[in-house]
């Protein structure tokens, strides 16, 4: 039998019928992803297997730096093939590492290869795997289509004018894909340098004169209308951990000014300016129907001289330990009580706060939407098949599981679409050992339906994009 089969992590005869009853055949809703839009926009014929599997993956180049491949082999300029080489010596290192699973589950849905990927085998699944990738099939539309997606948003800075975004909506593809605003370099005060730049770029696409701080937000609201506009329904914001100490209007104004005339914000000021901000972002999402994500807990940029020698996003990111629950409960309230809180998922990178995020978000439902605040999904670190399942036990211990808005990729891989399988197979195999167990009924109506309500319905009917 070849490692991955038809019954892949179901390990009772339940899960196996719930999984092949209910879980295959809805299609996927990617509503957090960072795939370029270039790439769909163009239809991108990948060249190799590299370009498709190892060009931007900073999970794989940490485990190749962790059994001593070089950063030429990783982010340098050695020659592709000798990238995916050393990448397949490292495999078979990877036992018990998410990343086994994941290769092989993507090797087999993308090219039909059952091999086990080492250095042996890595010619010839390079050879077969290239050999598919210059079909019609596996090209980046290709892929969407094979996959299901019936839409995806990407993750897309504020300044971005969407050209991409709309030469997609003029073009064959079925699946719809939307922008979601990420106005992270908004609260760069504290490094004029990164600010101040990017201001001058928001004002250019804005075509508001950026005089003062005023100013600045009305930008910024033209820009979140304009995303309106081009489909957009969702907000998200990557941040080690919320401020809650609200300033004045007249000192954001003042910290805005220091840092347009070149001068760092202390870590106070930085606080003081990004709460201000995340409210005033909170109330934009509001009047609009968006939904908000928040992704908390990253400790970014550890290593001086892997950001140096890589730069950001490469793989010298880790889990973060900072208080979290009393930051989130006042920001969330603020906006409460000012009726502007949207829709909100909250993602939580840090195994440890799962139960003040799920506990934290119990507390903000509205009795008008059902799930509106959301425990997102096992997040970077916790997107495996062990966090999964704590997640979930967490998300039904303390909520409703059964208004879970299900899985996401969070990938820059057109590689990354069986990792939906791979969240479903959990799902099932959790809730077929409950019905084993007795703890749970063996009802195919009740829990088939809501798993098929978790891999699609729900978020569907959350996000409400138009065309879905």
């Amino acid at each position: 039998m070849p490692f991955i089969h038809e019954d892949f992590l179901l390990h009772s005869e339940t899960a196996k019928r719930l999984y092949h009853a209910f879980a295959v055949k809805p299609p996927i809703l990617d509503y957090h992803c960072h795939l370029p839009p270039a790439d769909v926009a163009a239809d991108r014929r990948f060249g190799n297997l590299f370009e498709i599997w190892l060009e931007g993956d900073h999970y794989k180049w940490r485990a190749m730096r962790a059994n001593g491949v070089g950063e030429e082999f990783c982010t340098g300029g050695a020659d592709p093939y000798d990238k995916f080489v050393a990448w397949a010596r490292t495999v078979p290192h990877t036992l018990r590492n998410p990343l086994y699973h994941w290769s092989h589950l993507e090797l087999k849905r993308y090219f039909g290869i059952d091999d086990l990927l080492d250095e042996s085998t890595a010619e010839s699944v390079w050879r077969r795997a290239n050999e598919q990738l210059a079909g019609a099939g596996l090209t980046a539309h290709g892929i969407l289509r094979k996959f299901d997606v019936r839409a995806l948003c990407t993750t897309d800075d504020p300044t971005d004018d969407l050209a991409h975004h709309r030469t997609i909506a003029a073009s064959n593809l079925e699946t719809k894909v939307y922008p979601a605003f990420r106005p992270d370099k908004a609260l760069t005060v504290n490094r004029p340098e990164v600010f101040n730049p990017w201001v001058a770029k928001l004002e250019a696409a804005s075509n508001v004169e950026i005089r003062d701080f005023q100013s600045f937000l009305d930008a910024l609201k033209q820009r979140h209308d304009f995303f309106h506009e081009m489909g957009g329904r969702l907000s998200d914001h990557g941040l080690d951990r919320l401020s809650s100490d609200f300033p004045s209007d007249a000192t954001a104004a003042a910290i805005f000014d220091s840092a347009r005339d070149g001068v760092p914000a202390d870590a106070g000021e930085h606080g003081q300016f990004a709460a201000c901000m995340m409210v005033y972002f909170g109330k934009l999402d509001a009047a609009r129907g968006w939904t908000k994500q928040m992704h908390l807990g990253a400790l970014r940029n550890n290593s001086t001289r892997g950001l140096r020698t890589a730069g950001p996003d490469a793989g010298f990111d880790s889990i973060g330990d900072w208080p979290q629950a009393e930051n989130l409960s006042r920001y969330l309230d603020r906006l409460d009580r000012q009726d502007a809180l949207p829709r909100t998922i909250v993602y939580n990178n840090n195994p440890n706060d799962n139960y003040q995020f799920a506990t934290m978000m119990g507390n903000f439902q509205d009795g008008a939407v059902a799930g509106k605040m959301q425990f997102g999904s096992g997040w970077w670190y916790l997107d495996q098949k062990e966090a999964m399942e704590w997640q979930m036990n967490c998300l039904s211990n303390v909520g409703l599981l059964s208004r879970f808005i299900g899985m996401l990729t969070d990938s820059r891989s057109f590689m990354s679409y069986p990792r939906h399988e791979y969240f479903r197979r959990v799902l099932c195999n959790l809730l077929g050992r409950d019905i084993e167990n007795g703890e749970i009924p063996g009802d195919d109506k009740l829990v088939g339906g809501m798993i098929e309500n978790i891999c699609f319905r729900n978020a569907r009917e959350y996000l409400r994009l138009d065309g879905v």
